[in-house]
């Protein structure tokens, strides 16, 4: 497994190269709490060169755990790109390191609010009804939260609700 996708510029051939691998999740360096990659990111890409600019097409693949918005429970979904197209600027003609561009990629392909029901084997999402105090019965055993004893800030607001009847 390459730590790294390194494109060198002098053995790119003009109509092209394939490239395919794996790079380690180590990759991710995602912080505590977020989601947790679970493998590596595999990729099969197709590298072109066009003037001062790389393009990378082709498929990337990470699977990930993520945490569930509704019931909260971890579920495995690998985030996974058909049609990937990356653009890479060329600055120098060595060497292009094309890792950060892919984890990148797979990074803003994430679920903005992920849930089981949407991961690899799919689960029940509902939330538990007996967290919810909505609705229900004193004889439950849910407390609903007294109101507050100080002023309240919205009592302004209830006086103002007659106006629109006024001349």
């Amino acid at each position: 497994m390459n730590r790294r996708l390194k494109i060198e510029l002098s053995s790119l051939p003009d109509e092209g190269k394939a490239y395919s691998g794996e790079l380690p999740q180590e990759i991710f360096d995602l912080p505590e709490g977020d989601a947790k990659p679970l493998g590596p990111l595999e990729y099969d890409l197709w590298v072109q060169r066009f003037g001062s600019e790389l393009l990378l097409t082709g498929t990337l693949s990470a699977p990930f755990q993520f945490t569930c918005v509704v019931t909260l429970k971890e579920f495995k979904k690998t985030i996974h790109l058909e049609d990937a197209a990356v653009s890479l600027e060329i600055e120098s003609a060595g060497e292009v390191d094309a890792t950060d561009a892919l984890r990148e990629e797979i990074l803003i392909n994430f679920p903005a609010d992920p849930r089981c029901d949407e991961g690899d084997e799919p689960e029940p999402c509902e939330i538990d009804s007996r967290y919810l105090s909505v609705d229900k019965t004193p004889e439950d055993g849910l407390r609903t939260p007294p109101r507050s004893e100080g002023s309240d800030r919205w009592s302004a607001l209830d006086s103002l609700k007659d106006l629109k009847d006024q001349p």
